[in-house]
């Protein structure tokens, strides 16, 4: 009796143990494939930028480098075209939720409204600027010139955007008439929320 129950134990054992070696070759097998660049090219990893650097729902962001054989003068190219970058985004940004907010209102003439928000954008845009958040910031030094390459990203929030600018239009006597906040902040939201899923 102690035969024959050996005899189906060892088979049932051997069976169990084969199947979790398979199982266990089957998932270390799985290996990801690096595509092949063309032929003659390189792939150039730029320093501050990428998916994690790019403009969503909730912050505006951007990237820029400057080189100079200043280390500081480098850093400032790098962050006056950081933030000219930052300010041209927002602006089309604005102008599009503006465009959209005047078009969705009633009222009277609706060209010298938009160009009334559009210029308090501007300014707003100016004031905030300056209190961009640097979120990346590589220094290098370029062989064989000596130069300096500075490598930054910063970015503003939208949320600040737009209560500044709220503030802003709150404070001027003719947008108040029309201006319904909570109508704004929808669209602004809107355009932010296709400005993430790019």
């Amino acid at each position: 009796m102690k035969n024959l129950t050996t005899k189906r134990t060892i088979p049932v054992l051997l069976t169990a143990l084969m199947l979790s070696g398979a199982m266990t070759a089957c998932k270390s097998k799985k290996k990801t494939v690096e595509p092949k660049l063309p032929e003659g090219e390189v792939e150039v990893v730029i320093p501050c930028s990428g998916p994690e650097f790019f403009t969503n729902d909730k912050v505006f962001r951007a990237n820029a480098l400057g080189e100079s054989m200043d280390q500081a003068t480098s850093k400032k190219k790098a962050m006056s075209n950081a933030r000219a970058d930052l300010a041209s985004a927002i602006n089309t940004q604005v102008k599009a939720v503006i465009d959209n907010y005047v078009n969705s209102r009633e009222m009277n003439n609706r060209e010298e409204v938009g160009e009334r928000y559009e210029s308090l954008a501007r300014e707003v845009v100016d004031q905030k600027l300056t209190g961009t958040k640097t979120i990346c910031e590589k220094m290098m030094r370029v062989g064989g010139t000596g130069n300096y390459k500075a490598y930054v990203a910063i970015e503003l929030s939208a949320q600040d955007l737009l209560s500044a600018y709220n503030e802003r239009i709150s404070s001027d006597e003719r947008l108040r008439i029309d201006y319904d906040y909570e109508k704004f902040k929808e669209t602004f939201d809107k355009e932010m929320e296709k400005m993430g899923n790019r």
